[in-house]
């Protein structure tokens, strides 16, 4: 997936080893030109130096080709801008803002920013649900968003058709707790297969999620 880093500190390089890390394809942008020098050498995407509130810098970064923009600087107007740029201009389909002033959540979210949020973790975490793995939907949200009970959706054209369960070597803080086919109910065993069309009712913990979708095939 294709992601735009608005704001290279902290927040935003420590964001952006861990959306690497989950295999996406973020682009940051910083205005700070030593601090984009640094963040060249240290990490290995573009780099575009610039104001991301502005149209340009957002389009030299690939802004019109991009799944998501979150915007991490430290100021949240900033953050704001570039949320509503990307989406008016660009057609990107989700941003997200950071929010500073936990005051300034209601208003971003009023104005355009579809997850306006304050902790890294959860923003890794709601990209990945709100974008990147679209064929999960969460249930319900268990032991304070730890972990979840979600369902999957198999595509047509399943590349794995007709895996079975045992092959798949799923992480081991994930279990499958039923399989739906053509409405009925499978309790799933070791040799259950896995075919289009199926929907899988899944317990596992939120930072296996992203390693869930690619082990089931799932992912964009």
């Amino acid at each position: 997936m294709e992601i735009i880093v608005v704001g290279g500190g902290k927040v935003g390089y420590y964001l952006t080893k861990t959306l690497l890390e989950h295999g996406h394809e973020p682009h940051m942008i910083e205005i700070n030109r030593e601090t984009c020098t640094k963040l060249a050498n240290e990490l290995d995407i573009p780099i575009i130096c610039g104001d991301g509130s502005i149209n340009e810098v957002l389009e030299s970064a690939g802004a019109g080709d991009a799944d998501a923009l979150i915007a991490v600087t430290g100021r949240d107007q900033d953050n704001l801008v570039a949320c509503q740029l990307a989406k008016k201009f660009f057609g990107v389909e989700r941003t997200v803002a950071r929010v500073n002033n936990p005051k300034n959540a209601a208003v971003m979210k009023q104005f355009g920013v579809d997850i306006p949020i304050s902790s890294t973790d959860n923003i890794a975490r709601l990209l990945e649900r709100e974008v990147d793995t679209s064929a999960i939907k969460q249930l319900i949200s268990i032991n304070r968003g730890e972990a979840s009970l979600s369902e999957l959706q198999v595509p047509a054209g399943y590349r794995l058709n007709g895996v079975r369960l045992s092959e798949l070597l799923l992480p081991e803080e994930s279990i499958i707790v039923s399989i739906t086919r053509d409405g009925r109910l499978i309790i799933p065993r070791g040799n259950t297969q896995i075919v289009s069309g199926d929907k899988i009712v899944v317990m596992c913990a939120n930072s296996v999620l992203h390693e869930l979708a690619r082990k089931l095939a799932l992912e964009n």
